[in-house]
């Protein structure tokens, strides 16, 4: 049987001002989470013929991080690693063309990136993990799952794609005109903080924008055959609809859902969503941690 979450929040939680913040608030916030962290390592792999950045935070069972498009670790992950790493082994990356890992002379791929998620456990000498994958990293997520399931436990879709229908109609024109000069500048500045070729910027959006716009429907039969046990988070007012993300839920086996307060990615502190007096993060690791410890009999029975 499935289970759907609404949650809700006390008042304080969520009505706050959008003015309040600005982006130099913005960035003291992440670097206030990142210094919380405990002590970590992190290091470079070669995967499918891509240098691959990782940092190892903590210790515990495995956790990996899989960040969205346009992001860095830091920018989709700095506010709730220290929170992770406290009970996990917090293993987060960058994919093809993001931050510090590198490129290959080819498009981006779900797919792909999901392939190298795998080749890099493989190389840390992780033979499974739970997952976490936010935005396109939720999609990535899904590849994963699909592709290689004897490599993932449990798994959380934070904002996850996995339709054309599950956004907006004006999202696809949107994505049909967009250049860098409208990629919100927060993340602009996460990656030219950390990349070793800042000039490859403008290639790093296009060829995210690319993707975006080829996006094809993941199958139904393919959702449906996910073994993993499955949370999936949304925001009431994400990119992603609540209602695609009730489709997936209705869709994945032994998967429940939760509905919280806010945009996209506001519920784990994503820094483009950082805004005074508001931090959800703690609550929604809590509740991650909590389904992340169910066994999957437990799940599967609720």
């Amino acid at each position: 049987m499935k289970r759907t979450i609404i949650y809700t929040v006390m008042g304080a939680l969520v009505l706050y001002s959008c003015d309040n913040t600005g982006q130099s608030g913005q960035h003291d916030h992440i670097k206030r989470a990142t210094k919380d962290t405990l002590a970590f390592k992190s290091g470079f792999e070669e995967v499918n013929g891509l240098n691959m950045y990782y940092e190892i935070h903590g210790q515990g069972k495995p956790l990996v991080l899989i960040h969205g498009g346009g992001s860095t670790i830091q920018s989709n992950f700095g506010n709730v690693i220290p929170l992770f790493a406290k009970n996990r082994t917090v293993i987060a990356l960058e994919l093809q063309a993001h931050g510090r890992s590198g490129d290959r002379d080819s498009d981006l791929s779900f797919q792909q990136d999901a392939d190298d998620v795998a080749a890099l456990l493989t190389k840390l000498n992780i033979e499974k993990a739970d997952i976490f994958g936010f935005s396109n990293g939720g999609t990535t997520t899904v590849e994963l799952a699909i592709r290689h399931p004897d490599r993932v436990d449990k798994i959380v879709l934070g904002s996850a794609l996995c339709k054309r229908s599950g956004v907006p109609s004006g999202f696809w024109d949107f994505m049909h005109q967009a250049t860098l000069d409208n990629m919100p500048q927060p993340l602009k500045e996460a990656y030219l903080s950390v990349a070793p070729n800042p000039e490859n910027l403008q290639i790093m959006h296009d060829k995210d924008a690319k993707r975006m716009i080829n996006f094809k429907d993941i199958p139904d039969y393919l959702l449906k055959a996910i073994n993993a046990p499955t949370l999936i988070v949304n925001g009431d007012k994400d990119v992603i609809t609540p209602e695609h993300a009730i489709e997936l839920q209705r869709l994945i086996p032994n998967s429940r859902l939760a509905i919280i307060p806010g945009g996209h990615g506001e519920y784990i502190g994503e820094i483009t969503t950082l805004k005074s007096g508001s931090d959800e993060s703690p609550f929604v690791v809590d509740m991650i941690e909590q389904f992340l410890e169910l066994s999957s009999d437990k799940i599967a029975r609720n």
